[in-house]
């Protein structure tokens, strides 16, 4: 069934009433055996309709503890507790968009082109022929928005204030963007890739750009960049890009392009909307805070940083003294392996090793646990430092500030009352 309809069932999948009087209405006649209709069957003559029942809400199908910090566009994070499955549900997976997300869905003639300089001639696929042509792949990939943390840095910067939540660890299927990239052929000049959504900007003006942004030729051409349909085993659902998304993993969520159409295979680094001026880059150089330099002293983020999170407990638990506490997260670190996690019960100044896991697959996050004491009673606060392949940490309070508010690594902590 096509997403965009949903609200016309009720909880048993059957067309309700009201929904079948209106059908009826539009159609000007009566549906013969419409009490026949089976679950979740829209009747063809409305497969495409537009929805009628106002604009789709995304947050029908979240969890309740899920944060809005914004609903035009949706921005939505997920409370660190929430993030404690091993592989992220779409329930509890975070929402980053930049314009509207799209009200009317043609499945049946959903295509994707690959076009750009640096193709030896634009080629177009159905849905069909992705899911038939090519082999088919699953990975686990962080996705994080490059805001996330935003929240943790002093002085305040714009934008949407995250704290732990912009993140998710899903599990996408698809194809392999360099399969398909080999069948169309590729010039001896590409660089870079640029992709296009069928997102609305937010004056529902269908002229002006929403965001169009791309990775490098390289990145591109990895085995787990994948153009998908599916997120954790069933379509993905609209509000994460239905039905077909671009899934980088490790870099900035905003090159993941929602609701996919085109893919431009560049001869310089593409330009799209959201590529130029000082939108997902840092500052080359460390500046004082409060200090906005020029565009010509910002790059790109590409690789996202080593961090980590405090899954288990909740903050706020309170502890009888002498019970061990068990602590249970996630980490990552962009393209590279967190090597070692390590727990702090006294504000950095000791640390204890936690016990991590492999990932699932590149660019997956990995689990870690530990078991701590809490000598006395009072009020603590735990923190979780992770360090990557490079022997890069996280830093403990805040990395070196940037007026954007981009890639903020501190270390997680969470508060703890021993009674």
């Amino acid at each position: 069934m096509n997403n965009d309809h949903s609200t016309l069932f009720d909880r048993r999948g059957f067309l309700k009433a009201g929904s079948l009087t209106t059908l009826t209405a539009l159609l000007g006649t009566t549906i013969a055996f419409a009490d026949r209709l089976p679950k979740y069957y829209l009747p063809l003559a409305f497969d495409r309709i537009p929805r009628n029942d106002g604009p789709f809400d995304p947050m029908e199908a979240k969890n309740k503890a899920m944060v809005v910090l914004n609903n035009k566009p949706w921005n939505v994070e997920t409370p660190a507790y929430l993030l404690d499955d091993a592989v992220t549900p779409a329930d509890k997976m975070f929402i980053r968009n930049n314009g509207l997300i799209p009200q009317t869905i043609d499945v049946a003639g959903w295509t994707l082109t690959i076009n750009g300089e640096s193709v030896n001639a634009p080629k177009t696929y159905t849905l069909n022929e992705l899911k038939t042509k090519f082999k088919h792949y699953t990975y686990q990939l962080v996705v994080e928005c490059g805001g996330n943390g935003r929240a943790g840095f002093f002085p305040k910067t714009a934008g949407n204030q995250w704290t732990e939540g912009g993140v998710s660890c899903a599990e996408w299927t698809g194809v392999r963007l360099k399969d398909i990239l080999a069948d169309v052929g590729l010039k001896d000049n590409a660089v870079y890739i640029g992709y296009y959504g069928k997102d609305l900007h937010l004056s529902q003006d269908p002229t002006q750009p929403v965001i169009s942004r791309g990775v490098p030729i390289a990145k591109a051409l990895e085995d787990e960049t994948i153009i998908a349909w599916a997120m954790n085993g069933s379509d993905i659902p609209l509000v994460h890009g239905y039905p077909l998304r671009l899934v980088v993993g490790g870099w900035p969520a905003s090159v993941s392009g929602k609701w996919l159409h085109t893919i431009a295979i560049r001869n310089k680094v593409h330009d799209g909307a959201k590529m130029t001026g000082k939108s997902y880059r840092l500052p080359i150089h460390p500046v004082v805070p409060g200090v906005d330099p020029p565009e010509s002293d910002f790059r790109l983020i590409e690789s996202m940083p080593v961090k980590s999170v405090i899954t288990s407990p909740k903050t706020g638990l309170e502890l009888p003294i002498g019970q061990t506490l068990a602590l249970r997260g996630h980490a990552w670190a962009g393209d590279h392996v967190v090597k070692s996690v390590a727990v702090s019960i006294d504000y950095g100044a000791t640390w204890q090793p936690a016990d991590l896991k492999n990932p699932q697959n590149r660019l997956a996050w990995q689990d870690w646990t530990a078991n701590i004491k809490l000598p006395i009673q009072g009020y603590y606060e735990i923190w979780a430092r992770a360090t990557d392949d490079k022997g890069v940490s996280q830093p403990m309070v805040m990395p070196q500030w940037n007026p954007e508010g981009y890639c903020n690594n501190a270390c997680h902590r969470i508060a703890i009352k021993v009674v």
